[in-house]
């Protein structure tokens, strides 16, 4: 009986931790970046940055939201002027994998106009997630 009990235990514990995972997955957090590390050149991202802000998404190679995280990203940088995408292969750069904490991928990283970061979302984000988070980083909108 104190078996079934625990495994009954185990399995809510284990629905309640994916429900978390995802509903978490693809949101861009709420709460700006303060961290004054987390400010990134062009050089540090391998292009220019966008004259009014940055996607950028770190992926890997076997990743398949990756794939849909770029063409998303792509097409929202097409309708907003200044704004640019750079994908950055998470296993070529460790380095900068590991200075900005990137945990899994995708990883996407909205930057200003100065390269500063003022949010991340880990996984596949929705457009208009994607919209909203443009919208902070950006003086006057998209």
């Amino acid at each position: 009986m104190i078996g079934l009990v625990l495994l009954g235990i185990a399995l809510a514990a284990t629905a309640g931790v994916a429900l978390l995972m995802r509903w978490k997955n693809g949101r861009f957090s709420s709460q700006p970046v303060e961290d004054a590390r987390e400010r990134l050149t062009a050089g540090q991202i391998g292009a220019p940055l966008g004259e009014r802000a940055t996607l950028v998404q770190f992926s890997s190679a076997f990743c398949s939201p990756c794939r849909a995280t770029r063409v998303l990203l792509t097409d929202i940088a097409a309708t907003a002027p200044g704004v640019e995408t750079v994908e950055i292969d998470a296993e070529s750069h460790l380095q900068l994998v590991r200075d900005l904490d990137v945990m899994r991928t995708p990883t996407v990283l909205v930057l200003d106009a100065d390269g500063v970061v003022t949010t991340r979302a880990s996984g596949l984000p929705r457009r208009d997630q994607v919209l909203a988070a443009l919208d902070r980083a950006v003086p006057g909108g998209k």
